[in-house]
This record gives C-alpha cells, sequence and structure tokens, in this order.
C-alpha cells in the first residue's frame, strides 16, 4: 500500500492510550511498518474526546461508531466488552480490518459471531493478546517447539492483582456481567488460557476438559460521585476470583487461577511449563527473564532475554538494556498492520480468541455444575 493506513480507534481510556502510544512508537523504532494515519478517535464524551484526540494525535473525532467503520482502512475496538461484537461485526461487513482488545466479547455466542463475520469478510481480524508479543515469550515458545522440553505434562498459569482488596473499591462495568461477561476469569484468565495455547498448543495439544470455581469476595461496591461521597451501591455480579483445573490433548495437567483480590500482587502474571526434557518459568513482573532448566542442569538458569538476536529486541536498544510493558503493544500492532498492509494473516486471530473463549465458558458451566466439563 502506498497510501498510509487510515486508523479509526473506539476508546481512549487504557487500552486507548496504550494503543495510541505504540502506534507513534512505530515510525521510529519498526521503519519497515507500513505507514498509518492516526485518523478518527471515538468516544461519547465530546469535550474527554477532544482532549485525548490532541493528546493521541488522532486529527478527527467521532461519537458513533457508524460513521467511521466503513470510512477508515482498519478499525481499533478498545471499548469494554459488551461493545466488542456489533462495532466490529459491522466493521468487517464493510470489510474493514479489525482489531478488537481481549476477551473477545462478553458470551460464547456474541464470540462466535464475531468469528464468522471474519471469516466471511476475509480480511484481517486480530484480538490483541500482547503478551504473546514479550520476547521472552516468544523465546519460551522457540524452546519448546524445538523439542527442548520434552513431552510436556504440567503447565500452570496464574494472574494475580490487587486492585480490588478494598471492599470500598469503586464500581466499575468490569463488576457488571452484563458489560464484561465475567469477572477475573474473562479479564485475566483469557491471557492465561491464551499464552497455553500458544506456548504448548502444538505440542501438547488442545485442551479437553476443564473443572472450575468461580467466587466473588464482595457482593457490591458503592458509584461516588466527583465529590468523593457515596451516591449509591451497586451489585458486583462477576467473579472476584477464579481456578481451574484442564487436561490437554496428550494427557499434560493444566492449573490456571486468577485475581483481583491476591494482596501484594500488583500485575503478577506468571506461567510454568514442565516437560521430560526439561522446564522453564515466566513472570510479567520480570518480563525480560525467562527462566530455563534443560538438560542435565540442576537448577534454572536465568536468561536475559535481551540479545539483539532474541525476538523484536533488535529494535530497541542496546543488548542488555530491557523493555518494558508498553513495547508488547508496539510488537502486536508492527504485527497486524503488517498482515492488513500484506493482505496477509495475523495471529491471534479472531479464530484463536473463540478458542479461548470456548475453553473460559467451559470453566463457567463446571462451576456451575460443580463437574469436569468438555471443552467442545
Amino acid at each position: 500500500m502506498t497510501e498510509p493506513l487510515t486508523i479509526g480507534m473506539l476508546g481512549y481510556r487504557f487500552m486507548g492510550r496504550a494503543h495510541s502510544n505504540a502506534l507513534a512508537r512505530l515510525p521510529m523504532f519498526f521503519p519497515e511498518a507500513p505507514e498509518i494515519e492516526r485518523h478518527t478517535l471515538i468516544g461519547r464524551d465530546e469535550e474527554a474526546l477532544t482532549e485525548a484526540a490532541d493528546q493521541f494525535g488522532f486529527a478527527h473525532t467521532a461519537t458513533d461508531w457508524e460513521d467511521v467503520v466503513d470510512e477508515v482502512d482498519v478499525f481499533y475496538n478498545l471499548g469494554p466488552n459488551h461493545l466488542h461484537a456489533e462495532p466490529s461485526i459491522a466493521a468487517l461487513e464493510a470489510e474493514t480490518p479489525v482489531f478488537c482488545e481481549k476477551p473477545l466479547a462478553p458470551t460464547l455466542d456474541a464470540a462466535e459471531r464475531m468469528r464468522d463475520a471474519a471469516v466471511d469478510a476475509g480480511v484481517p481480524a486480530g484480538c490483541a493478546f500482547n503478551y504473546r508479543f514479550v520476547p521472552a515469550i516468544q523465546y519460551a515458545k522457540g524452546l519448546i517447539d524445538d523439542g527442548e522440553l520434552g513431552e510436556i505434562h504440567h503447565v500452570r498459569g496464574r494472574y494475580l492483582q490487587d486492585w480490588l482488596v478494598d471492599p470500598d473499591a469503586a464500581w466499575a462495568w468490569r463488576m457488571d456481567a452484563d458489560l464484561a461477561g465475567s469477572g477475573a476469569l474473562g479479564d485475566l484468565g483469557a491471557h492465561t488460557v491464551d499464552l497455553a495455547r500458544f506456548l504448548v498448543g502444538e505440542t501438547a495439544g488442545e485442551i479437553e476438559r476443564v473443572s472450575g470455581h468461580l467466587q466473588t469476595f464482595v457482593d457490591e461496591r458503592p458509584v461516588y460521585d466527583d465529590e468523593g461521597t457515596v451516591e449509591e451501591h451497586r451489585p458486583v455480579t462477576v467473579d472476584d476470583a477464579y481456578t481451574a483445573q484442564a487436561e490437554f490433548e496428550n494427557g499434560a495437567v493444566g492449573n490456571f487461577e486468577a485475581s483481583r483480590f491476591a494482596t501484594g500482587h500488583k500485575n503478577d502474571h506468571t506461567i510454568e511449563i514442565h516437560g521430560s526434557a526439561g522446564s522453564l518459568k515466566f513472570s510479567l513482573e520480570r518480563l525480560n527473564e525467562l527462566e530455563v532448566l534443560t538438560g542435565d542442569s540442576r537448577g534454572y538458569e536465568t536468561v536475559l532475554v535481551t540479545d539483539e538476536t532474541d525476538p523484536y529486541v533488535d529494535h530497541w536498544w542496546p543488548p542488555g538494556h530491557v523493555i518494558g510493558w508498553e513495547h508488547t503493544f508496539v510488537h502486536e500492532n508492527y504485527e497486524f498492520l503488517s498482515a492488513v498492509d500484506e493482505g496477509g494473516e495475523f495471529s491471534p486471530s479472531f479464530d484463536d480468541a473463540y478458542d479461548v473463549q470456548v475453553v473460559l465458558d467451559a470453566i463457567e458451566r463446571a462451576d456451575e455444575t460443580g463437574q469436569w466439563v468438555a471443552v467442545d
């Protein structure tokens, strides 16, 4: 493509800021990336929207996504979960490539409709599981695919945060099942399930059955006015924490959990994989490092994944100089926009994200029935 790819972006808060930062960094650090134009930022609050557009470098604003999805080259859907399906499907029906935040949708039915719309459109449709693009995770996948860990026996994943420990923490849309779908399960567990499938899907196979336990610790939360006075209390209708067991196609055992009540854990996403010939451990709180045990070693070696030969690292700083969380967004935006520009495929796709949603749905059903549930 010789003309810049015009970007329309729905959402300008947390994820809007993260992706806008990534788009701004691309020309400087990934000069081979397609040229883009931050065209239209979409939101409801016109005053806040105008301020965000100026800050993020967007030339235009709109308060209705329907006016934008067929007028831009790429549509970014970074809105709350309940807004993922309708705008994304409309964009795909206009044959506009879509990049959507995770989880793909609040329900499995909505995720299925999004996946089918992507198939019918025949254009790139990606889901923003950004942790796939941590250099250490890419390095770990290479080790697993090369057989360095042997046959996979155990996959352990946890995602722990503590931002809801205080029972007086404010109510937000993430605590409403109609808006979010689920709580810690969809918000955090989706990342863990995706990483597990990404890392061992080709060696251990798919997850075939799961157990599940979802728990809500605080049943209602306060809503505050601008002066900090409680206006009302609203019910919390999603889980604050979940645990699950899983069985993979090759017989490997999986253990997954996430919590927003894990006191002392700010953003602790860890994954451990144990095989017949070796093991590895990763923590998002030390995202430049990978703990690796292979061969005859008696203990783990801490590998600093910052060499210029490591994935994506040559685009940044001299070897040994670490990168951060925000760089994962640069990497995934580079890969997605390159796929759009070249007419190629992008992974994680809507199909990948739907498969994650199938596992999450099975965990919820396992919690409801108190039994192991097959992942269909």
